[in-house]
């Protein structure tokens, strides 16, 4: 097939790379525009921009997709398809209306649950026991097309959101080649979404990662998993802002906030119930740590509260 690929994050490389590797012809990648990363603000290019580059692929880095010149430029290439994979612009009409054989998305979720921006960790945050990857003829509404073929994938207890992004990515591009072969026989069957069933997964934000102790360790637990590497939990502790990288539940209890538990490996916050054992975390300023490695440096006593404001 010609194909135009979009998207942009590390979730959508896989597919690019198995779509380049099973031999179709990607004329164009289209992605985000570089960001500044870091204190120094230097420019990143997306992950999918480097992987085209090494690919050979033209690359394209629009602000708006939807202007005239980008529409006559995608339409003067022919393309066969349109795959997009998190791209992270929302398609007009007129480009859907291009490809002969639809533009169609890879979205990591069993739709028509976890639609929109986070699937991959709202999954996990609600403590889904499997979530998967579903391949959709895109529509003008939000993930709302006909899906294609689905694939399946368990949540273990230790998934995180990284983890589970990779796995997830794997999966997508095994899928997308199954999905292109089965539009080029003519066997690729389009089953409506059950708009009843629909559910949707907002994009995250950096305040999501605070912690309240006040719920239960078990939804704790699921967030610091859930948010990992971005946007992380975090907590305060004697006045510094702490990120929560590694916690398991117990079933301690105590006033919410309160470090119940201190030993020379872990320490414990009680919470609404049960409690949360700390076992890695990332000090404001400084890398990521085990708590054993917290605690050499830093004295803390039961009874603390933990969370309050500086």
């Amino acid at each position: 097939m010609r194909v135009i690929f979009m998207g942009t994050p590390d979730f959508a490389v896989e597919a690019l790379k198995c779509i380049h590797a099973a031999g179709h012809q990607i004329l164009e990648v289209y992605t985000q525009p570089d960001k500044a990363k870091g204190r120094s603000g230097k420019l990143q290019p997306p992950p999918v921009k480097q992987e085209a580059e090494k690919l050979g692929i033209p690359v394209l880095q629009p602000e708006k997709l939807r202007t005239e010149e980008n529409v006559d430029r995608i339409r003067t290439l022919a393309p066969e398809i349109i795959v997009v994979a998190a791209y992270g612009q929302i398609l007009p009409k007129s480009i859907l209306e291009i490809p002969q054989y639809g533009c169609i998305n890879i979205h990591a979720s069993l739709l028509p649950k976890y639609r929109g921006a986070a699937p991959i960790e709202r999954s996990i945050l609600d403590g889904e026991e499997w979530t998967g990857v579903t391949t959709m003829y895109m529509a003008e509404g939000l993930d709302t097309g006909d899906m294609i073929e689905q694939s399946r994938v368990k949540i273990e207890a230790d998934t995180t959101g990284e983890s589970l992004t990779k796995q997830l990515a794997a999966v997508g591009g095994t899928l997308i080649c199954s999905t292109m072969q089965k539009l080029l026989e003519g066997t690729a069957v389009r089953t409506p979404q059950n708009e009843a069933e629909s559910t949707y997964a907002k994009k995250l934000d950096k305040e999501m990662g605070l912690l309240h102790f006040e719920n239960r360790a078990a939804d704790l637990e699921r967030a610091v998993r859930a948010l990992y590497p971005w946007p992380c939990t975090y907590t305060v502790i004697d006045g510094h802002m702490v990120k929560i990288l590694g916690a398991e539940v117990t079933d301690q209890e105590g006033t919410p906030g309160e470090i119940i538990e201190v030993t020379k490996k872990y320490f414990t916050i009680a919470c609404g119930e049960g409690a949360l054992r700390i076992r890695k975390l990332q000090p404001e300023g400084k890398k990521p740590m085990d708590a054993a490695a917290f605690l050499n440096g830093n004295r803390l006593e039961t009874g603390t509260v933990v969370g309050t404001a500086r």
